[in-house]
């Protein structure tokens, strides 16, 4: 899959076939609206490309008002949901900076200027609630209105739902800010998970716990940046590490601001693996998967490091019994299925 910022790229594909959205978790609505792009762009002989945004358009209209509050929660960051848009087997990926230009840009302009000079488009596929150009006055009439003008195909695909659940990143946000993991990855089709690359923290980990069972070497943690600063789940979470080693890795992990610690404000994934099979250099630098599969509970404020210690204790504690049931129920599901 290549991906490109803007649509001004001499090696963009002459045309292709469209999707526009901001996509962000890449959840089962998503998948089943890419799915039926591709079977559309094989019977046009067209690439797929997927036309999506950075900023969320709502995180851009919520810094220009002033009004944080109005920024949604973020699923996913971008590395994320590139990654999932390649696994759904996108030719392309458009990344447009949604900026004061944009927002102000009237929708027949936009459907000129990007998607007929920049991206060729043969086939257009929206969403039911599709709105576009300034002021959001464009819709799917107007680019279908465009399209029997311009010669070019557009569809519509009307809401994907699962157990009578309407499929929705809004559905999803909500899930994870009640820590229900089990709903989300339904909504999502694969457990929740946050990638990155392994960054250096304060140490304070190897610190911690000297004297606890177990513990001899401290609470030593993987550190991944999320770079966002309204995570859709925020907590304590069960987790498994991929990407380090041939098995995943169990672990304990602190997805927040981390409120006792000095130089909280910043959002970090802090991942204590229950084993440490990764030596002296700790992982730094590789690509870490983190699927966050049950939520211990919500981040809280310790009077010292020592009220810090033993909860940590108590959460691997936890972490290592919802873990152990988890691989257990696992096993026996492979078993069913053989």
């Amino acid at each position: 899959m290549r991906v490109f910022r803007g649509v001004h790229h001499p090696e963009l594909a002459s045309a292709c076939a469209l999707t526009i959205g901001n996509f962000d978790g890449v959840h089962r609505g998503h998948q089943a609206m890419l799915a039926l792009l591709q079977s559309e762009a094989r019977h046009r002989d067209l690439p797929t490309c997927v036309l999506t945004f950075e900023p969320h358009p709502r995180d851009y209209f919520a810094a220009k008002l002033g009004k944080p509050e109005m920024a949604p929660a973020r699923i996913a960051t971008l590395r994320d949901k590139l990654a999932e848009l390649e696994r759904c087997g996108i030719d392309q990926v458009v990344v447009l900076p949604f900026n004061d230009a944009l927002a102000s840009l009237p929708a027949q302009d936009f459907i000129r200027q990007v998607l007929i000079q920049g991206l060729g488009v043969g086939y257009v596929l929206v969403g039911d609630d599709f709105r576009f150009g300034a002021k959001r006055l464009g819709d799917y009439a107007t680019l279908d209105a465009a399209g029997r003008a311009q010669g070019f195909d557009v569809a519509r695909m009307l809401s994907y739902e699962v157990h009578g659940l309407r499929v929705s990143s809004s559905a999803v946000r909500d899930a994870l800010a009640r820590g229900d993991m089990t709903a989300a990855a339904a909504l999502l089709g694969r457990p929740y998970a946050i990638s990155g690359h392994v960054v250096h923290g304060r140490k304070l980990g190897r610190q911690l716990g000297e004297s606890s069972p177990g513990a001899a070497d401290g609470f030593r943690t993987l550190n991944l940046r999320f770079t966002h600063d309204k995570p859709a789940a925020q907590g304590i979470f069960a987790v498994l590490v991929h990407g380090l080693s041939p098995e995943p890795i169990p672990g304990v992990a602190s997805l927040g601001r981390r409120p006792t610690v000095e130089d909280a404000g910043r959002v970090l994934l802090e991942v204590h693996c229950l084993a440490w099979p990764l030596g002296p250099e700790g992982g730094y630098g590789k690509l870490a998967r983190v699927e966050l599969l049950h939520k211990l509970r919500d981040e809280a404020r310790y009077d010292g490091l020592d009220a810090l210690t033993a909860a940590i204790a108590a959460d691997t504690a936890a972490a290592r019994a919802f873990l152990a049931a988890h691989a257990a129920e696992r096993r026996q599901t492979t078993r069913d299925r053989i």
